[in-house]
């Protein structure tokens, strides 16, 4: 993204808001809600991406782009935009160079940790000034915020409903030691809206699940969350063939068999990889070229993943399981299902839904197979929509209408709670005042109607994690699992 000044990162109308506010305001307070969810499925919503905010946006950025810049650069620099667009009589500068002069970000944000799965209505984080003169500063961050906390949240709600469904049917047909964070991956990066967005998505995404093609996700982790790919597990890739590869060896050998019998004795002899296999004929390559490399696959020390990539997702990597344990057999395992010859297994890449995820897993276990037989794939489809009840469902901002709102001020000291109440809107009543969350019979719960200091004090899960340009408390990635998945990552 071209280096914008951070002040400009609005919606125009917060320019003028400042001017707006009651005289002699020294404290403002507004919350990030998730207030209704539209997907059915969907309850709760992962806190996650609050820290990779903060630590690119309000450390990083403000400073690269505000603090460390010349005063006239950063001034000029909105002033030339602000004065031929909005109008020079309309806003106040003052306040912007007030706050350049100050240094830093007066601004503290309270949070839930991340991993939390938090229910609709309850705030999963809050943000305050800590310096009286910036009270138009919370609501002024509202579009920057906004626009970079919904979609890491609902990448890592995808993940996690992934995960459930792999718990769930693994438990019942796989050995307790089959690991179940490698038994999906994401193949999302090219398909979603821009770089960032797959990072972000990525990121949220290995919450759940280790494997993952979206390589710039690692790094992002890395910086952001306090982890290590040389020392933990972050994230995973796999050694895999696409269709260039194949295609162009066919033209050059005249057959598929030559290429696979490489594959598997000279490139990758003691790797496992998958190779895309309907180039031409998908099912001629599993019943008539597989059989005749059945002596390099038994040697090879590794699992050769077929794959398909079109036609009926759910029926080819069903059906592949059935072949190769008609032509590689198997074991059966502690629980009665038939487990895959370690040679061999099928994979499917990008258009696993999560019926047909779902569906896949029934199939296997009603024929006797356990579901680690198959590693599946998520693409950016299931990444920015879903289909429930035949109708598909985009993911947005609004899937659970995530907004940031004003509760709370203080007029000369004094607490005013405040808060929007639309006769025709139930679900976009706000809290009034500054909010207690904590936890009953498990389920996280609010209280509102506390003035700033009373809500500090009591026993909130809203905690500190960034006040003045710093951050005051970091969460990993290990942790951030353990959370998630109550110590069962």
């Amino acid at each position: 993204m071209n280096r914008i000044n951070p002040m400009l990162l609005i919606d125009f109308y917060k320019a003028v808001h400042a001017e707006m506010l009651p005289e002699n305001i020294t404290k403002s307070v507004s919350y990030f809600t998730p207030r209704m969810s539209r997907v059915k499925q969907w309850n709760k919503v992962v806190m996650f991406g609050l820290q990779g905010f903060i630590k690119t946006y309000l450390i990083d950025y403000f400073n690269e782009e505000f603090f460390n810049q010349p005063f006239e650069n950063v001034i000029g620099e909105y002033k030339r935009i602000m004065d031929n667009t909005l109008g020079e009589n309309t806003y106040k500068i003052q306040k912007i160079e007030n706050l350049y002069k100050l240094g830093y970000l007066p601004i503290e944000i309270v949070a839930l940790p991340e991993g939390t799965r938090v229910p609709m209505h309850v705030p999963m984080f809050g943000i305050t000034n800590t310096h009286p003169d910036f009270a138009w500063l919370p609501q002024s961050l509202e579009s920057l915020i906004s626009a970079e906390s919904w979609h890491p949240m609902l990448a890592a709600t995808v993940g996690y409903t992934y995960r459930e469904i792999v718990n769930r049917y693994y438990d019942l047909t796989c050995d307790d030691d089959v690991p179940r964070a490698k038994a999906l991956g994401a193949f999302d990066f090219r398909g979603e809206e821009c770089t960032e967005s797959a990072i972000k998505a990525g990121a949220g995404w290995c919450l759940s699940f280790l494997n993952t093609a979206t390589v710039p996700a690692i790094p992002y982790l890395e910086k952001n969350y306090n982890c290590d790919c040389t020392k933990e597990p972050v994230a995973f890739g796999s050694p895999s063939t696409e269709h260039s590869v194949m295609c162009s060896n066919y033209a050059v050998d005249g057959d598929e068999i030559t290429l696979l019998r490489k594959l598997l004795t000279e490139i990758y002899p003691n790797t496992s990889f998958s190779v895309v296999l309907d180039s031409y004929d998908y099912w001629n390559v599993i019943e008539n070229i597989l059989p005749q490399l059945k002596e390099e696959i038994g040697n090879h020390n590794g699992c050769m993943l077929m794959r398909g990539d079109s036609g009926d997702c759910v029926e080819v990597v069903t059906k592949t399981v059935f072949q190769l344990w008609k032509e590689f057999g198997g074991t059966v395992n502690s629980k009665g299902y038939k487990v895959l010859d370690p040679h061999v297994k099928a994979i499917y890449g990008d258009s696993i839904t999560v019926q047909r995820c779902e569906q896949i897993y029934q199939i296997l276990m009603a024929n006797g197979f356990a579901c680690s037989n198959v590693a599946l794939g998520v693409g950016s489809f299931s990444f920015q929509c879903i289909e429930e009840e035949g109708i598909l469902k985009p993911f947005t901002r609004d899937t659970f209408s995530s907004c940031i709102k004003a509760t709370y001020c203080e007029i000369n000291n004094k607490p005013y709670p405040i808060f929007k109440n639309p006769k025709e809107g139930g679900f976009k009543k706000s809290q009034r005042g500054c909010c207690v969350v904590f936890e009953d019979n498990k389920e996280l719960k609010f209280k509102d109607e506390f003035d700033w200091e009373s809500a500090c004090q009591a026993d909130n899960l809203l905690k500190t994690v960034f006040r003045d340009g710093t951050l005051i408390k970091e969460q990993s990635l290990g942790e951030i699992r353990k959370i998630l998945h109550e110590g069962g990552f």
